[in-house]
């Protein structure tokens, strides 16, 4: 027969017991979340919402920047046609009149048309045409323009080289996706066009 005292609960064991009942609401309740599979898409799209957006908008970057570049270059072009022909040296062009007719084909796509730097002059032969001058003085943190903006049209029969350059804002910079090459978050666009005026 048992004696009283093997009957009776072992004091140390009680403390323990009245723990594991507070806590096992808790306990069953971290078991039923760590088995809930509500909010797992919220959780994903938390975590690949960021480097999804960045990869959409630097698509988006690169094929506006790409864009700018054949507009101003599309606008070089149809713009050095009146040149060419004849028609701005008997309208009497001046740059200011030459960049207007220049923005006229951009289709607005540049905020600030008296921004973009145009330099038009006549050169001996077609093996004299400068294709990358040196436009800018650039520091760590800017760049200042250097380029002196001329219109020298020309005659009949002369070769004339126009250039226009522009800086194009980027608003996607990341070290590992970088379109800028310039230190402030711009890039330069140029077009250049070299060709014989006709006999006008």
């Amino acid at each position: 027969m048992a004696s009283v005292a093997a009957l009776r609960p072992d004091p140390m064991t009680r403390p323990a017991s009245l723990l594991r009942r507070l806590a096992a609401p808790a306990i069953a309740r971290g078991r039923a979340f760590a088995r809930d599979e509500r909010g797992v898409t919220a959780i994903e799209f938390a975590i690949l919402g960021l480097p999804f957006f960045t990869v959409i908008f630097a698509i988006l970057e690169t094929a506006m920047m790409f864009f700018a570049s054949q507009v101003l270059d599309s606008a070089v072009e149809d713009a050095s046609r009146m040149i060419r022909t004849g028609q701005a040296q008997t309208a009497g062009y001046g740059i200011g009149d030459f960049r207007t007719l220049m923005c006229g084909y951009t289709f607005n796509l540049f905020s600030d048309c008296s921004a973009i730097k145009i330099k038009v002059v006549v050169i001996s032969n077609f093996s004299s045409a400068n294709t990358n001058p040196t436009v800018q003085d650039c520091t760590e943190t800017t760049c200042d323009w250097t380029l002196t903006e001329t219109y020298a049209s020309g005659a009949g029969r002369d070769v004339v080289q126009v250039s226009a350059f522009y800086r194009w804002p980027l608003l996607v910079v990341l070290p590992y996706f970088n379109l800028k090459n310039q230190p402030d978050n711009y890039r330069l666009l140029s077009a250049t066009r070299v060709f014989r005026n006709e006999p006008f």
